[in-house]
């Protein structure tokens, strides 16, 4: 299978691969280069901040934790 690179880099994956490897619009792709062949991966997708956001609980207070650990303030 061939796709024409467009002016801005922009390449069509052919739908037979879309549809074999599960690539869907929004999916991101990591790039890689190895011995001339350029490698297409799909991503993690996850967000490390997504992972991460809503874990401290509501109303904490940065102040009042840094003076209990013996921090000033």
């Amino acid at each position: 299978m061939k796709a024409r690179v467009a002016e801005r880099g922009q390449v069509t994956i052919p739908k037979r691969l879309r549809d074999r490897s599960g690539v869907k619009r929004g999916t991101v792709l990591d790039f890689t280069e190895e011995g001339g062949r350029l490698i297409a991966v799909k991503a993690d997708g996850s967000d490390p901040v997504d992972q991460v956001y809503g874990c401290l609980a509501q109303g904490f207070n940065t102040d009042a934790f840094i003076a209990e650990i013996g921090g000033k303030k």
